[in-house]
């Protein structure tokens, strides 16, 4: 298992739709035991493939609160259903700001919806289906958004992607070559615990 480094915005794999898996292989073994050993160094809670620079549609998640559904677990080739409404209201700033390790060290509000439903193939290719209600939902359809090729500021009010432009140009996070490496770089959000910040997990 390797901990591999985790690509920023401006990568063009992470603006991507990625691939459909087709067959569930050694490497394919491999790649998710990297992914698991990834998330743990990361300190996030979800994992999507491009984000380590892989455009293949598999994410993973580490998340205590989960309902029936295990803490731990990967989905290959998934799709996403909402059951419930997106809100058209402004999000919360304390209660829905979201953080992304492919955006390290920021975070902002984003309404979501509170109730999905997942299918897709666990990591012995076998079927897997869930629903999943608050911040879980939240960070499966972040994953989910990140295998079409999404990041979760490509869908902030006008008053935060204006926000969010600054620190791209700030950053310097337009183009290719960014990275950062979980366990050796400092956390971008300051984690203080392997399950990460109670206030925003970064997936």
């Amino acid at each position: 298992m390797t901990v591999r480094p985790i690509v920023i915005h401006g990568e063009p794999v992470l603006h991507r739709r990625a691939s459909e898996v087709q067959t569930i292989d050694a490497e394919i073994q491999a790649l998710i035991k990297d992914m698991n050993e990834t998330l743990d160094a990361s300190n996030g809670v979800g994992l999507a493939a491009p984000q380590i620079g892989v455009g293949l549609r598999i994410f993973n998640w580490k998340y205590a609160e989960t309902g029936d559904v295990p803490h731990r677990g990967v989905i290959i080739n998934p799709r996403l259903r909402l059951i419930g409404k997106v809100s058209q209201e402004m999000p919360d700033p304390d209660h829905e700001a979201e953080g992304c390790l492919s955006a390290p060290g920021y975070s902002f509000p984003l309404k979501r919806s509170g109730h999905v439903e997942i299918t897709g193939l666990d990591a012995a290719g076998h079927p897997v289906q869930f629903e999943a209600t608050g911040w879980f939902a939240r960070i499966l359809q972040h994953e989910y958004d990140h295998l079409d090729g999404y990041l979760y500021v490509n869908r902030l009010t006008d008053r935060y992607a204006k926000q969010w432009k600054k620190v791209v140009k700030r950053e310097g996070w337009s183009q290719a070559g960014n990275s950062w490496m979980p366990g050796k770089d400092p956390d971008p959000f300051g984690h203080d615990d392997e399950q990460g910040s109670a206030e925003v997990p970064s997936v």
